[in-house]
């Protein structure tokens, strides 16, 4: 679907393979501590996709070497809520696709529903429950993105995944992640019954993106940064401005183990 687009970017993109490719979520972006900084291309560059319009994604593609590998990094993403096409959403994952990398880390902030869960943890994700209401495969079929009708028993690579929880270490959990489209925070009843379903934590994002990448044949895998208690947890009111700060208290963390999964690639 973007293989014109994937050539018309910078030389260096082509110059040698990347190793992965990385989508950063609310707060994640100030977390890299590249060795190199090769392109930087903002958002607004790249034909179908467009600006950021949320504080806490800075709406840039990079180049960079990233403990000791070539990485393209997505930093901030497009959401449903934003008023986005399916296209836009996925976009990042379809260009990867057609740059020929082998692998995905996306990442998000998102709110605690398990009550073991801290603000401040890490969370691998191990499955999702989409509950947004829509299917990012719906369409006429794309023979690019696998069959018409797709597995998606193990979105999230097994062996990466496993790799995240031992590289993070402290306050690494694994859990299930509940898609909602967003931008209202949810309601305590819907809490309740994310958690009865089986959720470990609820955000507005990744998942479009994951299934598209899972069904393309990437190997995808996923980090939530627990940012707040969801409604009805937590003694105070859901904000971005929590999210956000939750996220840069953790950055030093964040940083550390993203270019940990990326060296041991």
């Amino acid at each position: 679907m973007l293989e014109a687009e994937a050539r018309a970017l910078p030389a260096a993109f082509h110059a040698a393979p990347i190793a992965c490719g990385l989508v950063l979520g609310s707060g994640w972006g100030e977390a890299l501590r590249p060795e190199a900084v090769h392109v930087r291309l903002p958002y607004a560059e790249l034909p179908g996709y467009g600006a950021s319009t949320v504080p806490g994604h800075r709406g840039e593609l990079q180049l960079i070497t990233l403990g000791g590998k070539r990485v393209a990094v997505f930093c901030g993403r497009r959401h449903c809520y934003e008023g986005c096409s399916v296209e836009q959403v996925v976009y990042p994952v379809e260009l990867l696709r057609c740059l020929g990398v082998p692998a995905v880390l996306l990442t998000n902030a998102a709110g605690g529903l398990n009550p073991a869960f801290r603000p401040g943890d890490l969370m691998v994700l191990s499955d999702h429950l989409n509950l947004a209401g829509f299917n990012p495969l719906r369409g006429a079929h794309r023979p690019e993105w696998g069959p018409r009708f797709p597995d998606m028993t193990q979105v999230y690579d097994p062996e990466l995944s496993a790799r995240l929880l031992r590289l993070g270490a402290e306050r690494m959990q694994a859990g299930v992640y509940v898609f909602s489209s967003g931008p209202s925070y949810e309601t305590p009843a819907e809490v309740r019954a994310f958690r009865a379903l089986g959720g470990d934590a609820v955000g507005m994002s990744t998942v479009p993106e994951a299934m598209v990448a899972h069904a393309s044949g990437l190997r995808v895998a996923a980090l939530s940064c627990i940012t707040n208690l969801a409604a009805g947890l937590s003694p105070t009111p859901p904000s971005h401005a929590e999210v956000l700060a939750e996220a840069t208290a953790v950055k030093p963390r964040m940083a550390a183990l993203i270019t940990a999964f990326a060296a041991a690639l």
